[in-house]
């Protein structure tokens, strides 16, 4: 099997631009170009410009594809609209997640499945092996889109600068097909950032004219071009998961806190269900760690694997980690015991190399946009 890195199609453009680039689940990306709290702050006030096209795009199309994905995944498939998106899981048998995916209902009988670009191949095979017995054919898009998103309060306006697509019309979780600086496009209205935003879906021999011309299109507007670093403390204050981190094969959907995207009313059996209904019942009768948000007091910053603290015993784990451009203040995501999770309990500590830094309970998210 090879090791070296996949490129995606702006990887030039990349480099000419000063990137640091890391390895990333196989592909080599922009960690940032330059400032990550200068990014960070872009997408806040402003705008970014980010190169996600390592996500992993399946296509599934025929007469039974919503059945296929009704028993592949845990949501209701049955009631996303044409041009309409929803967030869901796949899981194990045991009810272990899988990953967390969108899925996009294009047409009548055809949706896009996005995967995490770590999880695409085993997403893909757990698909084409539920795929038996169902009208429907499962087919790995991942080389036919490259992915640029623009982020922040100024993206509408920026974007609108480059298509006459009914941006106004466009709601959250919601796709349609257009054409984006002279290129054909799926506009979705989604994003990772916690801010307002698009992420556009293109044949790859677009990409680069398409970031030109919206780079183009936000100079005036404080653009900036963004890397995966900042993504990832921007999606940590709105306190959304990230697979491998607060989402693994050893938690169910219950456990992150994270049930309601199980839908048992929906009709037929689906993967996992069995499984998932005893973890439902187990949340309700003896809750599991909750995932709650912890802010430094201190200045020392809590990384994934950290042990939480109180009184001198564990009582959960450190999930996710770093100081927050926005609060000014360390900050990380954590699995507790459920009675240290009420958000204001005190005596609670992150144990950073032996020493016991106090930390303050809050709920999730840490940062909320004012719509």
């Amino acid at each position: 099997m090879s090791t070296t890195p996949r490129l995606t199609a702006l990887d030039a453009l990349h480099r000419s631009l000063g990137a640091t680039m890391t390895d990333f689940a196989g592909w080599d990306m922009p960690l940032r170009y330059a400032s990550e709290r200068d990014e960070h702050n872009a997408v806040r006030t402003k705008a970014g410009l980010f190169d996600l096209s390592h996500m992993g795009e399946i296509t599934v199309t025929g007469p039974e594809a919503v059945a296929l994905l009704n028993f592949a995944l845990v949501g209701n498939i049955g009631t996303v609209s044409v041009g309409r998106a929803r967030y869901t899981m796949i899981c194990a048998e045991d009810g272990g997640i899988l990953d967390d995916l969108i899925v996009y209902r294009l047409a009548e009988t055809e949706y896009m499945v996005v995967a995490n670009a770590g999880n695409a191949q085993i997403v893909l095979d757990a698909l084409t092996a539920r795929a038996e017995g169902f009208d429907a054919e499962v087919r790995d898009d991942r080389d036919a889109y490259a992915l640029l998103a623009v982020q922040g309060p100024e993206s509408p306006a920026i974007l609108a600068a480059v298509t006459d697509a009914d941006l106004d019309g466009l709601k959250y979780y919601a796709g349609l097909p257009g054409t984006v600086a002279g290129v054909p496009a799926l506009i979705a209205r989604t994003g990772y950032t916690g801010e307002d935003g698009f992420e556009l879906f293109v044949a790859p021999e677009h990409a680069e004219q398409l970031w030109k011309a919206l780079t183009e299109a936000g100079a005036s507007r404080g653009l900036i071009p963004c890397g995966l670093s900042c993504r990832d403390t921007l999606r940590l204050e709105a306190g959304m998961p990230l697979y491998g981190h607060e989402l693994t094969t050893a938690l169910t959907p219950f456990d992150a806190g994270l049930g309601r995207v199980v839908k048992f009313e929906k009709e037929g059996d689906f993967v996992g269900r069995k499984a998932l209904e005893a973890a439902a019942e187990r949340a309700e009768t003896a809750p599991p760690r909750k995932l709650v948000g912890l802010v430094a007091e201190g200045r020392r910053v809590p990384r994934a694997g950290f042990s939480v603290v109180a009184d001198g015993q564990v009582i959960g784990e450190v999930t996710s980690g770093a100081p927050s451009p926005t609060l000014g203040k360390p900050i990380a995501i954590a699995y507790v015991d459920a009675a240290h999770a009420t958000p204001g309990t005190e005596g609670v500590g992150v144990d950073i190399r032996g020493s016991h830094e106090p930390y303050e309970v809050v709920a999730l998210p840490f940062y909320k946009r004012q719509k």
